[in-house]
C-alpha cells in the first residue's frame, strides 16, 4: 500500500501564525512538507492556485485546504472532515490541547 502524501504547510518566515502552526503540528506528531513561499516562487504560486490567496500559514492535505489560519480556525475545519482528521492522527478533541 503506498504512504500518503505529507500534508503541505506553506509559511512565511517571522510569520507568528505560522510558528504556532509548527509548534501545533509538531506537539501532535504531524509531520508536514514545510514550504517557504518567500523564498520560492514556485510555492508562492502553488499555495495561490490551492488557496486563491497568498496569506500564510495555508495547509494542503489533497483535496482539504486550509488557509490563512489560526490553529483554531484549522481545527474547526478539520472537525468538518472526519475522514481527513483520521488520516491526519488526530484523536478526540482534549487531545488537542
Amino acid at each position: 500500500m503506498k504512504e500518503p502524501k505529507l500534508p503541505i504547510l506553506y509559511i512565511k518566515p517571522g510569520c507568528p501564525w505560522c510558528r504556532e502552526a509548527l509548534s501545533f503540528f509538531s506537539q501532535h506528531g504531524v509531520e508536514v512538507d514545510v514550504r517557504d513561499v518567500n523564498a520560492s516562487q514556485q510555492n508562492m504560486q502553488r499555495m495561490i492556485a490551492v488557496s486563491q490567496q497568498s496569506l500564510t500559514p495555508t495547509f494542503e492535505f489533497g483535496e482539504f485546504i486550509v488557509a490563512d489560519f489560526s490553529v483554531g480556525e484549522f481545527l474547526d475545519q478539520l472537525q468538518q472532515v472526519p475522514e481527513i482528521k483520521r488520516q491526519l492522527g488526530f484523536g478526540d478533541e482534549e487531545d488537542w490541547n
